[in-house]
C-alpha cells in the first residue's frame, strides 16, 4: 500500500512523522509542479493521498466521487483509491478545525466570530463555526468586511486567522491590531510555524485564550488515516502526537550573565535532546567578520546590539535549536519576541563572584555587581524558568532537563 502527501513544496512537512504514529503504512512526499499535476493524478500508483496547497481544488476533477463534506467545502485534502480504481475525495480539515476549536473550551453559539481569509481554510472555519451556531463574519482584503473596517465588529468574541500572514519565514507580522477587537475571548491561528506568531503573542499579552494550528494538523491527519485504512482511531491519539511535535519543533534558549555556563550546558543539552546547538555570539562574529571585543572597540555597544538583534531574529524563527545567547540580549525588549515565538527560555544563574571576565568587554569594566543588578529583572521577565549553576555541570544539566519537563517542552 502506498500513501503520501501531494503538494507543490513539502520540504518542511511533518505529515510522514504524524502518520507513522497513526498506522503502519509507508507515507511519502509527492512534490509535484503545476505542469506535472495531470500526469501525476492520472498515472501515480497510490492507494491514498493527502492533498495540501495549492492543489485542494485542482484535484477535484480527478475524483469520481466526493464525500458530502468535500462537496460542501469545495476542496479535497484526502483521496482514497476505490476497488474499481476510481478516486474518492474527502475533506478532513473540518474535523481538524473542530478539534482545534474544542481545545479552547469555548462555546461559539450566538457569539460573533471573525474569520480572516476567504480561501479553503477560511471556508472550513466558517462552516464549523456556523454549524455550532456562531454569527460568522468572513473578512477579506477587498470584500464588504475588510481589514480597513474591522472595527465595525469590535464586539467579536472569536478571531480566526486562516491566512498565511505571520507564517515562517515571514514571521513577526500580524493581520490585525487586537486593540481594535477589545471583546475577544479566543484567538485561533491556523499557523503552527512559528508556534507563536505575532498575532498569537499579541493575544497572550492580553490574556486572551489562544491556540495555534498544530492540533488541527494532527487531527486532520488522524481522520485521513481512518479513511486510508478503514480502521477507527480514538481521538485520544491526537494530544500525544501534538506534544511530541511541539517538543521536536521548539527551540531551547539559554539566557544569563556572561560566563554563567550557557555554551557549555547548551552543547550538552542539545546532544541529549537531539537538537542543533548554536552560539549566538559566534553567529555575530561570523556576520561582522571580527571578534566581539573588536566590535565593541571599533563600532560601539549599540552597533553590537543591532547585530545581535538581527542574529536572534533569524535564529528565533528556526526550529529544533538550542541557542546560547549573549549576556546582554535581554536589554532589547524586541529580542524577547524573536526568541519566544518558537522557544522555551531558560535563565542560568551563577553567583557573580564566580563569573569569568576574560574576553568579555563589559565584564572587564569591574562593575559586574552593578550589571547584574540592572539585568536581573530583565532575565526574570524573559525566562519561562530558571536554574542555578553554582555546583557541578551534571547538576546544572539535570536541573535544565527537569525545568524543560515542567514547562511541558
Amino acid at each position: 500500500m502506498r500513501y503520501g502527501l501531494l503538494g507543490e513544496k513539502l520540504s518542511h512537512s511533518y505529515s510522514p512523522q504524524i502518520h507513522s504514529r497513526l498506522a503502519d503504512y509507508d507515507y511519502a512526499l509527492f512534490e509535484v509542479a503545476h505542469e506535472d499535476l495531470d500526469g501525476f493524478m492520472r498515472n501515480a500508483d497510490f492507494d491514498g493521498i493527502n492533498v495540501t496547497i495549492p492543489y485542494k481544488k485542482a484535484v477535484i476533477p480527478y475524483c469520481k466521487t466526493l464525500s458530502a463534506q468535500a462537496e460542501r467545502l469545495g476542496a479535497v485534502n484526502t483521496i482514497v483509491k476505490q476497488p474499481d480504481g476510481s478516486l474518492l475525495g474527502h475533506n478532513t480539515d473540518y474535523f481538524g478545525f473542530l478539534t482545534m476549536l474544542n481545545s479552547c473550551n469555548i462555546d461559539p453559539k450566538d457569539k460573533k466570530a471573525l474569520v480572516l481569509g476567504t480561501g479553503g481554510a477560511g471556508i472550513t472555519a466558517c462552516a464549523v463555526l456556523e454549524d455550532l451556531g456562531a454569527d460568522v463574519i468572513s473578512v477579506s482584503r477587498g470584500g464588504e468586511n475588510n481589514y480597513q473596517n474591522i472595527t465595525n465588529h469590535s464586539d467579536a468574541s472569536i478571531l480566526v486567522n486562516a491566512t498565511p500572514i505571520g507564517m515562517y519565514p515571514n514571521c513577526g507580522i500580524s493581520p490585525v491590531d487586537l486593540d481594535s477587537l477589545p471583546k475577544l475571548e479566543c484567538v485561533l491561528d491556523m499557523i503552527y510555524n512559528p508556534a507563536c506568531t505575532r498575532l498569537f503573542m499579541d493575544a497572550e499579552k492580553r490574556s486572551i485564550t489562544v491556540q495555534n494550528g498544530l492540533s488541527m494538523l494532527v487531527a486532520q491527519a488522524k481522520e485521513s488515516s481512518q479513511w486510508f485504512t478503514g480502521c477507527s482511531l480514538p481521538d485520544s491519539v491526537i494530544a500525544p502526537i501534538v506534544h511530541e511535535l511541539k517538543s521536536q519543533m521548539k527551540n531551547v534558549i539559554l539566557i544569563g550573565m556572561p560566563g554563567c555556563g550557557k555554551s557549555t550546558l547548551g552543547k550538552l543539552l542539545a546532544e541529549g535532546l537531539d537538537k542543533r546547538f548554536v552560539d549566538a555570539d559566534a553567529c555575530i562574529v561570523e556576520k561582522a567578520g571580527k571578534s566581539i571585543p573588536d566590535i565593541f572597540a571599533e563600532d560601539g555597544e549599540d552597533a553590537f546590539r543591532d547585530l545581535e538583534a538581527e542574529v536572534l531574529a533569524d535564529l528565533g524563527k528556526q526550529s529544533s535549536l538550542v541557542i546560547a545567547t549573549g549576556g546582554g540580549c535581554v536589554t532589547r525588549r524586541d529580542n524577547y519576541d524573536s526568541l519566544h515565538q518558537n522557544g522555551t527560555i531558560l535563565w542560568i544563574k551563577r553567583d557573580v563572584s564566580r563569573l569569568p571576565t576574560d574576553g568579555r568587554p563589559l565584564s572587564q569594566t569591574g562593575r559586574l555587581e552593578v550589571m547584574y543588578k540592572a539585568r536581573e529583572p530583565l532575565y526574570r521577565a524573559f525566562a519561562d524558568a530558571s536554574i542555578n549553576n553554582d555546583a557541578t555541570i551534571d547538576a546544572a544539566l539535570e536541573a535544565l532537563t527537569q525545568a524543560l519537563k515542567e514547562t511541558n517542552l
